[in-house]
């Protein structure tokens, strides 16, 4: 019995053998096309990254050559606006230099015309003009002058005439100032004098 018992056991082990060797096999099988699939992963991400970086230096390439046609472009393009813009501004000064001249015209023109009428008006009023009053203040000047002139002429003879004067009023000066004196002591002299009695006529 005990052989018929081990020859179960041995039988049952077998078609647990048999019935796990496929699913066994298929993990297997798995395991193996995963590390096929993670070595061609390897395999292509090294190509992958060897075309990606010459994709990358490609573009970069494509880049910079875009950069300096786009760079020469917008400079071209840049010069272009600048000229114009340039030359319509020397443009716009010229032709406000030609308005402020214009103006500058106008303006004088104006006062011309204010100042000519002003003027018409003041002579009917009998008001004189300005050059009326700049030919009289010169006329004053000169006469100013003139009589500045007479007056040191004028002021040299009347010094020489007082001078005269005072020479001959001098010595009368004295002669009066002599008899002053003489007076006074011939006043004081007879007042000392004492009164003579009067003679008795017997």
């Amino acid at each position: 019995m005990a052989k018929k018992v081990l020859k179960k056991k041995v039988q049952r082990k077998a078609t647990v053998q048999t019935a796990a060797a496929p699913v066994v096999e298929s993990a297997r099988e798995i395991w193996l096309a995963g590390l096929g699939a993670f070595n061609v992963a390897q395999q292509e991400s090294g190509r992958i990254l060897e075309q990606g970086s010459k994709l990358f230096e490609k573009l970069v390439a494509e880049g910079s050559k875009i950069e300096q046609k786009t760079r020469k472009d917008v400079v071209g393009a840049i010069d272009s606006i600048r000229g114009e813009v340039e030359s319509r501004v020397e443009g716009m000064k010229q032709q406000a230099g030609v308005v402020r001249q214009q103006a500058n015209e106008n303006w004088d023109k104006l006062e011309r015309i204010f100042e000519d009428r002003v003027a018409r008006a003041l002579s009917r009023l009998g008001i004189p003009s300005k050059e009326d009053v700049n030919g009289l203040a010169e006329k004053v000047q000169k006469l100013a002058r003139e009589v500045s002139v007479l007056d040191g002429k004028k002021g040299t003879a009347q010094s020489r005439v007082k001078v005269a004067v005072k020479a001959k009023k001098a010595p009368a000066k004295k002669a009066a100032a002599k008899k002053a004196v003489v007076g006074q002591v011939a006043r004081k002299k007879v007042a000392k004098k004492p009164a003579r009695p009067a003679a008795s006529s017997n």
